[in-house]
C-alpha cells in the first residue's frame, strides 16, 4: 500500500512540474496531457533525478509546482469552516507549511518512478466554464488495477490552476482536513501549525 501510494505521488507530481509558456492559452485536459509527457521524458532522462539526488528533485518542484498549483485556495478548503476563524498572519503560516509539505512529500517519492502509463480522458468543449475536473488512469501494468486520478482546476487570470486531488476517489483535500480539524480540536490553529513546522523538518531530513 505504501509503495501505491509513492507511486501516485510521484504520478500526481508529473502533471504538477512542468508549466508551458502559454498555459493560459491550453485547455486543461491538453496540459495535463502535455505536462505528464514531458515530465516522463525528464524523469526517464535525467540522471540526477535517477540518482536520488534530493537538491536537483526539489528545486525542480519548487520552481515549477508553486506557479501551477492554488494552495491558499487548498489551504482554505482544508482547513473548512476553521478558516474564517484564522487571523491573517495565521493564514500565511498554514499556506506555507501545507506548501511546503507538499513540496517535500512529493520531493521524497519522485525518484521511484518506474514506466507507469497515464491516460487523460479528453474534455468535452466548454468554452466559458471556470472549473473543470480533468479525469486520468495510472496504467501500472502487471496485471494491477489502473488508479483513477481527477485533477480539480479553476481558470484564473494566470491559467487553469489545480486546487484539489482525488485518488482513486479520496480526495486530498478532504483528507487533510480530517487531519487538520483533528489537530485543531487537539491544540487549536497554533497547535496545526506547529504539527505542520514538525512534520516538514522531519521530511527535511530524509
Amino acid at each position: 500500500m505504501k509503495a501505491l501510494f509513492q507511486k501516485i505521488i510521484i504520478l500526481v507530481t508529473c502533471f504538477l512540474l512542468i508549466v508551458p509558456v502559454s498555459a493560459k492559452e491550453i485547455p486543461p485536459d491538453q496540459l495535463v496531457r502535455n505536462t505528464v509527457d514531458e515530465v516522463i521524458t525528464i524523469l526517464k532522462q535525467d540522471d540526477g533525478i535517477k540518482k536520488g539526488q534530493k537538491d536537483r528533485v526539489l528545486d525542480l518542484i519548487e520552481t515549477k509546482i508553486l506557479p501551477h498549483f492554488n494552495f491558499t485556495r487548498m489551504t482554505q478548503l482544508a482547513m473548512g469552516k476553521n478558516w474564517s476563524k484564522v487571523e491573517a498572519q495565521q493564514r500565511k503560516e498554514l499556506v506555507s507549511e501545507f506548501q511546503t509539505l507538499l513540496v517535500r512529500t512529493y520531493s521524497n517519492a519522485l525518484t521511484n518512478y518506474r514506466d507507469e502509463v497515464i491516460e487523460v480522458t479528453p474534455l468535452a468543449s466548454q468554452p466559458n466554464t471556470k472549473t473543470t475536473t480533468v479525469k486520468t488512469r495510472v496504467i501500472q501494468g502487471r496485471g494491477r488495477e489502473p488508479v483513477p486520478i481527477d485533477y480539480s482546476m479553476e481558470k484564473t487570470s494566470n491559467g487553469w490552476k489545480v486546487y484539489d486531488v482525488t485518488v482513486a476517489g479520496v480526495s486530498l483535500v478532504t483528507n487533510y482536513r480530517s487531519t487538520f480539524n483533528s489537530e485543531i480540536k487537539k491544540a487549536g490553529v497554533e497547535g496545526l501549525i506547529t504539527s505542520l513546522t514538525k512534520k516538514n523538518k522531519s521530511l527535511e531530513g530524509q
